[in-house]
Order: C-alpha cells, then sequence, then structure tokens
C-alpha cells in the first residue's frame, strides 16, 4: 500500500520500510504530564503529552531534531497506544497532547477509536497536512492545535524543505475552524482552534504576513499564541538562524497582533528560550 497520508506523498509501504517522515509505524519517544504548554492546554494538572517519532518537514531548526529525523523513539501498536491514552488520563492529565501526529494519524485514529478519553484530545500539528486524513481523525479530536510556521514559499522551503507549506496549511486552518470554540468555566479549553506561530529571527516581516492571512481567514475570537522561544540547536545551515530572537522583533510581532485585534493572545516571556524545556527523551 502506497502512503500518501501527508502532502510529500512519498508513496512507500510503511507496512514493510519507512516512508519520507522517517518511521513505518507509530514511535513514541516520551509521554508525560507537560506543564508548559499554553494555559487552557495545560491548565491546572498538566497536558498528558504523547511525542511521535518522525516527520512531514525538515525544518532544520527542529527543537526535537531527535524526533523529527526518528532518531529517538519506541514502536507501539495502536493497543499499546491506547494503553497510555488511559495512563495519563488516570495521572490526571487535563488533556491528550499528540505532538507532530500528521504523518501516524490513521494508526492514532485507530488508537482512540480502542480508548476515547473523557478529557480532551489535542491536535499539535506542524500545520502540513491534508484535509482528508484530517476528515478521518476528526471524529475523535476536541481541540486542534496547529503551528502555522511560514507564509512566504521561499522561506518554508528554505527552512523545512516544502515550498507548498502554506497552501496546504491554509486549507488545514479553514477545516480546523469549523470546531466550535469552549472553555470550561475554570479555563480549560475543551474544543476548538487555538493557532500558534514561533516568530522566528530574521522572519517578522513574514509573520506579519501570517497574522494578516489569519485575521482574513478565522472567526473572531480564535486563540492566538505567539511563541518566543526559539533556541537555536547548533544543527542549521543558515547563520540567521544561529541566534536568539531579540526583543525588538518579538514586539513587532506582538504588537502587530494587537493592531489587528487578536483576543484571546497568549504570548511569552524572555525566559521560554533555552534547552532546559526540551524534554529529555527517555521512552
Amino acid at each position: 500500500m502506497q502512503c500518501t497520508l501527508c502532502p510529500v506523498e512519498c508513496g512507500a509501504d510503511r507496512t514493510k520500510h519507512a516512508g519520507f517522515c522517517g518511521v513505518k509505524g507509530i514511535t513514541v519517544a516520551k509521554y508525560y504530564l507537560h506543564p508548559y504548554e499554553e494555559p487552557p492546554i495545560s491548565h491546572k494538572n498538566g497536558s498528558g503529552t504523547v511525542f511521535f517519532g518522525g516527520c512531514s518537514l525538515k525544518c532544520v531548526f527542529c527543537q526535537n531534531y531527535e524526533l523529527s529525523r526518528a532518531q529517538r523513539g519506541r514502536e507501539m501498536t495502536p493497543q499499546e497506544l491506547a494503553a497510555v491514552f488511559r495512563a495519563l488520563e488516570e495521572a490526571g492529565a487535563d488533556n491528550i497532547n499528540l505532538v507532530t501526529p500528521d504523518h501516524v494519524s490513521d494508526a492514532i485514529a485507530e488508537a482512540l477509536a480502542l480508548y476515547k478519553p473523557s478529557v480532551p484530545v489535542v491536535y499539535n500539528s506542524g500545520g502540513y497536512c491534508k484535509t482528508d486524513a484530517l476528515e478521518r481523525i476528526a471524529p475523535y479530536i476536541d481541540v486542534w492545535l496547529p503551528d502555522v510556521k511560514f507564509y512566504s514559499p521561499a522561506l518554508s522551503e528554505r527552512y523545512t524543505g516544502r515550498g507548498d507549506y502554506f497552501a496546504y496549511a491554509e486549507k488545514a486552518l479553514l477545516f480546523m475552524a469549523k470546531k466550535p470554540l469552549r472553555f470550561s468555566e475554570d479555563g480549560k479549553m475543551l474544543s476548538g482552534l487555538l493557532v500558534r506561530h514561533l516568530v522566528m529571527p530574521s522572519c517578522t516581516s513574514d509573520s506579519l504576513r501570517i497574522l494578516d492571512r489569519l485575521k482574513a481567514l478565522l472567526p473572531a475570537g480564535t486563540p492566538l499564541s505567539l511563541m518566543r522561544q526559539y533556541t537555536p540547536m547548533g544543527h542549521s545551515p543558515y547563520p540567521e538562524l544561529c541566534r536568539t530572537l531579540t526583543a525588538r522583533e518579538y514586539k513587532r510581532v506582538v504588537g502587530y497582533a494587537l493592531a489587528l485585534g487578536f483576543d484571546p493572545l497568549y504570548t511569552q516571556d524572555k525566559e521560554s528560550v533555552g534547552k532546559a524545556y526540551i524534554p529529555a527523551w527517555d521512552l
């Protein structure tokens, strides 16, 4: 069977060998209660985060490089993954947070069909996904959490290897925006779309274009998170990415989002930068 699950459509028979994403089936490098997501996601007890190995993007700046390049992770069956969901829920997780799920979304849907947690399920995506794949897993997803990376085809080709990134991300956003937005009385996100954007060094003009497009595409009141956490990991070939974000760069993007009227708007302080916030891949 030829894999066409993600936009790369590499055609690999993933019952026999890995696809462009680097994996055959499900691999998991870590699962735990993660306290450092946006407030309505981490909430009180932490987000029950499951980190999947492999990725359809090849971001040169990836902070989870060992995962995205499939260097870490233990293979799991859908039955074993369902047991992970149950364990996180029993540990008190405020939700089940699926990190980088696009290239294994059908297998995750199989696991969720075996066990659907009573807490919200969060689809924490890089945004590079096909709507037909999203449609198949959508019955099991409560919260969409895409990280919209680049608007410019030139930048997305340079930094992720995929010049068609935003063309797919835009369609995915329109699909995700159909989910009704709901919060609990104490502020936990129960349903809907929360859009993330990682502000990158030397890329603030592109960030502003993304904000313009999000404003045009999304319903009023869609939560936006502007992340400041970019940390150089030492494997980027591009000198402009070998530094952290300046206060001026981040302030420019946050100020523009405020001027456009994004509300709620989640921001990060400069202490979010650093390798201390990157988990140890110890599964």
